[in-house]
């Protein structure tokens, strides 16, 4: 793994009038990794999206996409980087074929072969115009015209959206998977958290503007676990157990630890004199709700 970072955020700040919408957020992505930014509607996956990319200035904070500031170098830095934006947006009127040559005359290391592959690949005329596909198969164009750019970093802004089950698969466990095996920088927003789970080195979350959670996605679940007590209501917040989401399950208690460890939970176990006690590991989707959800604390 490279020790490059792909991109930096640095206390970025984004606000629309008197709303925040990136709060503060300090965010590293290290070179040829996989990172999986998520966050519940309105959390602010896109607006920090859109201040990586240099489509908007922060209020406050700055970004560098490999070591450069990407709001005077943007026009340099996005030779290198390929996007698929969350609405497919093109010339309606423009044919398939006419926008990837209009694509060729922006990107130096633009390879048309590996455009017609792709679009081939995904069963698309070449010769119809982008106005007359549905909305998946322009989400399908623009990730061919992204990767076409051979690029070192892809940003893509839930790219599943408009996808059919097939098409989906195909992207996760193909194309995905294909660009971390060669070492490209992959930055995803996504809704799709049992697809990106198996692919993801690294995970953020958002909650309100602010990141809650940026951490490995092995190491992180190797701390949270869903703990279930078939008695009373039990307190889990002393000594060195920290929960999140207590509630009460039939009889008894249902909580999430977020700093597991098998011999601190023994110990514990032993003192509150314990004996019916069901541990069970999360899945990425049931953390994010531990964590983004209505009642999930920061970790």
């Amino acid at each position: 793994m490279s020790s490059e970072m792909a991109i930096h955020a640095d206390r970025v700040t984004v606000r629309y009038g008197r709303r925040t919408a990136v709060d503060d957020v300090t965010l590293s992505i290290q070179s040829a990794t996989v990172y999986a930014l998520l966050g519940r509607n309105g959390a602010g996956k896109s607006s920090l999206v859109r201040a990586i990319l240099g489509h908007l200035r922060p209020d406050h904070g700055r970004v560098a996409i490999f070591g450069e500031d990407v709001w005077t170098r943007r026009a340099t830095l996005m030779d290198r980087v390929g996007v698929v934006p969350e609405e497919a947006d093109a010339p309606p009127e423009m044919r398939v074929r006419d926008l990837g040559a209009f694509n060729a005359k922006l990107f130096s290391r633009w390879q048309q072969s590996a455009f017609d592959e792709r679009i081939a690949r995904f069963g698309i005329e070449p010769r119809v115009r982008f106005g007359e596909l549905s909305k998946g198969q322009k989400k399908q164009v623009m990730l061919a015209l992204a990767l076409a750019t051979s690029p070192d970093l892809v940003i893509l802004d839930d790219p599943t959206l408009g996808l059919d089950v097939v098409a989906k698969k195909s992207l996760f466990e193909e194309v995905i998977a294909d660009m971390a095996d060669r070492g490209i920088t992959v930055l995803i927003t996504t809704h799709d958290l049992g697809s990106i789970e198996a692919i993801a080195d690294r995970v953020g979350i958002l909650r309100d503007g602010r990141l809650v959670l940026d951490e490995d996605v092995e190491t992180m679940k190797e701390r949270f676990r869903r703990i279930r007590f078939a008695k009373e209501p039990v307190v889990l917040d002393r000594g060195t157990l920290t929960t999140a989401n207590v509630r009460r399950w039939g009889n008894g208690t249902e909580a999430v630890v977020t700093n597991f460890d098998d011999l601190a939970f023994e110990r514990f176990r032993s003192e509150a004199q314990l004996e019916r006690v069901e541990v069970s590991s999360m899945s990425l989707e049931e953390i994010f709700i531990a964590v983004s959800g209505e009642n999930g604390v920061q970790s």
